[in-house]
């Protein structure tokens, strides 16, 4: 008599997910554990501030980049290094929880690669976005803005499937309009930097990639274009 094979209680994590989540938080248990002196004796305690200076987003570096029309790679980097560096393990813990629930939907839905593919360019815009529009000297660190990248690309799933319901598309964005609410609130009691501009920017982006990443969505692309 055979025997269906048994599921398992809790879906598997997809890879690319876990090596994210990773790559959050063993830099994060580093400086941690440097911090309160576990390791790398009296030097580690500056271990967090000096991967800050060489791999967070600086506005003042990229401003002087563009003013000059020089692009070191050393400096390039830092578009897609900056969310792995974070300022407190309340940062990264936050930034990693994101990674772990939106990622794993994200991936079953689009594909790892694409799932990759949107984290990474969220990112990216996010931190091109913040040194246009602002002046500031204040570091942009952690993966909030390729995690708004994720909340764009789930957007995008609720907002294709209210469509094809024919149900208010708007609702969609309720996720993105609670989560900048509350950055907002925030930011108002406890002061904080401009840095929900990258957040909105990734947004904006995973939601965009979307309809190019999602499954079918180029072919949609393409069918349209020729329909006009």
């Amino acid at each position: 008599m055979s025997h269906a094979p048994q599921e398992p209680a809790v879906n598997p994590l997809p890879p690319v997910v876990v090596a994210l989540f990773i790559a959050i938080v063993v830099p994060e248990a580093i400086f941690s554990l440097g911090q309160a002196g576990l390791v790398g004796g009296p030097g580690a305690v500056g271990w967090r501030q000096a991967a800050i200076q060489t791999y967070a987003f600086s506005g003042d570096v990229f401003d002087w980049m563009l003013a000059n029309g020089i692009w070191p790679g050393e400096h390039l980097i830092r578009f897609v290094s900056y969310p792995f560096v974070h300022f407190s393990i309340t940062h990264a813990a936050i930034a990693g929880v994101f990674v772990l629930a939106l990622g794993k939907m994200v991936a079953e839905k689009f594909g790892q690669w694409q799932m990759l593919a949107i984290f990474v360019l969220s990112g990216a815009f996010g931190a091109l976005v913040y040194g246009l529009v602002l002046d500031d000297p204040y570091p942009l660190g952690g993966a909030f803005p390729p995690d708004y990248g994720l909340v764009g690309a789930f957007t995008f799933l609720l907002w294709r499937g209210l469509g094809a319901v024919g149900e208010n598309q708007a609702r969609a964005f309720t996720l993105i309009g609670a989560l900048l609410g509350i950055q907002l609130l925030f930011g108002l009691i406890f002061g904080g930097s401009g840095d929900w501009v990258a957040d909105l920017a990734g947004f904006v982006a995973g939601f965009g990639l979307s309809f190019v990443l999602a499954p079918g969505g180029w072919a949609s692309i393409r069918a349209k274009i020729r329909h006009d």
